[in-house]
């Protein structure tokens, strides 16, 4: 029997051929089988290599408090080939996250979530809240310091949902604290519930393109009209339709080896990311960052004074996110050329530009303390120098209680806290007692770690701490002293 016709037989019994056509043989219009369209293919490739080298870490990786940093160790330098397979995952995961979101900018920007693609719009919004998912449990399983303290804050997001903030944090961690069980999940979570999501979306989405097509090029004073779309869509296809494969996929095959080029090149080069230090619910003295998809939200929640983060937690963002779901519902007609909605090309350019600002003030992080300043940045001797032994003291205990980790004299030292050089400019000596002993905004109260002597003394050392030039700041009814 040759092969032609053993091949014959089993594409009678499978009808290999129809479904061929119906798939990777399909129509697309010649003008989709563009350098802008090569986005989707390489993302889903990323994800079949998260599959592969997740499946291959999980053989391995022990989801408890005790065992998971070691394992991880153990990973990184005695399993042959451990740490590869982990800096493939890491940066295959980076890079899935970048690649659909310059997808999503791409199906935005090409109007290709107008009609009839709705439904794929919305399936691609899921798909990329679920590769963000995917990706924050990543990072959980690590379970080194940035995971343990930055899946607590997570969860003190969470909290704060009203009525059934509690109950969401206690179904996710299962238990008041982070513990093995908490791991447990968010192993279940990464490894079970969020790819089988996104494996069941993809499918979804793959047979929305399949038979609503592939977006066509946009042309300028071309709009989408639903009475006449679907039969000038068809027509194109009949005019100039060209089969995926083998004619449309060639740019598609080039860029995707080239991502994988890359993404071996980082692992290869850059390696696999921590573990960083094993997680230690007793060290407070940390500054979790997460990794860059989610730097601009960080950096956000973290420059926002207090009294806003709830706000923007469960009303802005929520509704950002419905906004990104109605869009095909909002703008489903009309042009689709970039040049005729010059909105919708301001709002692409004023988001990324903040999100790629906002995400490289996440990675210094100014507002975060600094652990050593108090031991490592010495205080300016220009501070010191005629001061009464008084506030000799207090600027000695500026230094030995940590102020400086979080507040700065001349400029050296922390940034979450406002500079002290000229703080007595700001505040009064009765607002300085008060600020020390009750706190306020992200400053704790210090009342019951300070002697009276001690406040005293700091209070003396700073109310001395404004411009030569100008008095302290005091009271409207108290006259001002007169400059020497």
């Amino acid at each position: 029997m040759s092969m032609k016709t053993l091949g014959q037989w089993f594409d009678d019994r499978l009808h290999l051929t129809p479904l061929f056509e119906a798939t990777a043989g399909h129509k697309i219009p010649a003008s989709s089988a563009s350098w802008w369209y090569v986005f989707g293919s390489a993302t889903l490739t990323c994800f079949l290599l998260q599959l592969a080298t997740g499946v291959c870490l999980a053989l391995v990786y022990v989801p408890s408090p005790d065992q998971a940093y070691q394992t991880l160790e153990y990973l990184n330098y005695e399993q042959p080939a451990g740490w590869f397979l982990r800096a493939l995952h890491f940066w295959g995961s980076n890079f899935m996250v970048s690649l659909m979101t310059i997808h999503m900018i791409q199906v935005f920007m090409f109007g290709a979530y107008k009609y009839p693609r709705e439904l794929t719009w919305v399936m691609g919004c899921i798909l990329f809240l679920g590769t963000l998912g995917a990706a924050f449990t990543g990072q959980v399983m690590r379970f080194d310091q940035d995971a343990y303290w930055g899946l607590g804050i997570g969860v003190s997001i969470l909290g704060r949902v009203p009525l059934i903030g509690p109950e969401m944090v206690h179904g996710l961690i299962g238990g008041p604290i982070l513990s093995g069980e908490a791991l447990s999940r968010f192993f279940s979570l990464h490894v079970f519930v969020i790819p089988g999501l996104l494996i069941a979306v993809i499918g979804v989405h793959l047979r929305l393109v399949l038979t609503k097509g592939i977006n066509d090029y946009p042309v300028a004073g071309k709009g989408v009209d639903p009475a006449t779309y679907d039969r000038e869509y068809e027509e194109l296809l009949e005019r100039e339709g060209i089969r995926f494969f083998p004619d449309g996929i060639d740019k598609d095959v080039l860029f995707t080896s080239f991502v994988l080029l890359a993404i071996f090149l980082c692992a290869i080069l850059l390696g696999p990311k921590g573990p960083n230090g094993p997680a230690d619910p007793t060290f407070i003295h940390t500054a979790p960052r997460p990794d860059f998809f989610f730097l601009s939200l960080f950096a956000v929640l973290a420059l926002l004074p207090p009294y806003m983060e709830t706000s923007v937690i469960l009303y802005v963002l929520p509704l950002l996110l419905i906004a990104l779901f109605l869009v095909p519902f909002i703008a489903g007609t009309g042009e689709k050329h970039w040049s005729k909605r010059p909105g919708a090309a301001a709002g692409v350019i004023l988001t990324m530009t903040s999100l790629i600002t906002l995400g490289w003030l996440g990675t210094y992080s100014p507002w975060s303390p600094h652990m050593s300043a108090w031991s490592g940045v010495p205080t300016p001797p220009a501070m010191v120098k005629g001061l009464s032994p008084l506030q000799l003291q207090g600027a000695a205990l500026v230094q030995s209680k940590q102020c400086r980790n979080c507040h700065s004299l001349d400029g050296l030292g922390g940034q979450r806290g406002p500079d002290l050089t000229n703080v007595a400019a700001r505040l009064t000596e009765n607002q300085l007692i008060r600020q020390i002993l009750q706190g306020d905004g992200n400053m704790p109260a210090y009342g019951d770690h300070l002697k009276p002597y001690e406040v005293t003394a700091l209070v003396s050392f700073l109310s001395a701490r404004h411009p030569a030039n100008e008095p302290g700041a005091r009271n409207s009814g108290t006259p001002a002293s007169r400059i020497p």
